[in-house]
């Protein structure tokens, strides 16, 4: 990064005067946006230690009220009880390997009557909002659920637990449990449904690196870029002077 500033001193002036002064500030601004994507890579990274150290911890058993929301953040959870296919409700807009469907929020019927919203997963749908909810109930209406507590909403138009009021004849749990997959080969997803058939259960949130390291290795290598092109381009320029005042130097009287 040094060729510009001896480049200055050699002396530069007009256009190339001012492409080296933009060029120093375009590496500056991309080094900067490495260093704010490498910070933001060890933000996950502890955020990610967290929530593993969370999901490793003892799952919970699901009876009945009490247990707070902050309690249930990334826990692993387990239920039993009665799909409350009645109270059923639908998060539209969700997409499975880039088609089109909904979420199923169902509530279970827990021991003590109270209940949980439980995200049976997802199914599809031509818009995205309107799907024919009987097609899609688990083969009994009785069933244990193995999933992760989320708090609501997790995005734009999920179910709140916290906002249904009255229109629910029963309590319910401050947050939302996932109902997740069964163990499956890595880098093989679970099958879409057929009418008739569960929904697709949806796998918890990776606790990857995301990519945040590639970002950092691009706005590196555009730094690198600016100031190396710029430096052979002002190089050139520089040389071409010194040989144009030469040459008018060797032919005047």
């Amino acid at each position: 990064m040094w060729g510009l500033p001896r480049l200055a001193v050699a002396g530069l002036a007009g256009p190339d005067a001012l492409l080296a002064v933009v060029a120093l500030a375009l590496t500056a601004v991309c080094v900067r946006l490495g260093v704010w994507q490498l910070d933001r890579l060890a933000e996950r990274r502890a955020r990610n230690a967290d929530i593993r150290a969370v999901r490793e911890r003892p799952t919970i058993a699901l009876t009945g009220l009490g247990l707070a929301a902050d309690s249930a953040r990334q826990r692993r959870m387990l239920a039993r009880g009665v799909l409350d296919y009645a109270h059923e409700r639908v998060w539209t807009a969700r997409s499975y390997q880039g088609a089109p469907g909904v979420h199923l929020i169902t509530p279970l019927r827990l021991p003590d009557g109270a209940g949980v919203l439980v995200d049976r997963g997802w199914v599809p749908s031509f818009d995205a909002r309107r799907v024919e909810q009987g097609a899609f109930r688990e083969a009994t209406d009785t069933v244990e659920v193995q999933g992760l507590g989320l708090l609501a909403p997790r995005a734009r138009g999920d179910v709140n637990p916290r906002t249904l009021g009255d229109s629910l004849p029963y309590p319910v749990l401050p947050f939302v449990v996932q109902w997740v997959p069964p163990t499956i080969p890595p880098g093989r997803p679970p099958a879409a449904p057929a009418p008739g058939r569960s929904p697709v259960r949806i796998a918890p949130s990776a606790l990857d690196d995301g990519p945040h390291l590639i970002y950092a290795v691009q706005w590196f290598s555009f730094a690198a870029i600016a100031i190396v092109g710029t430096t052979i381009l002002l190089t050139r320029d520089v040389k071409r002077g010194r040989h144009a005042a030469t040459s008018r130097t060797d032919v005047a009287p």
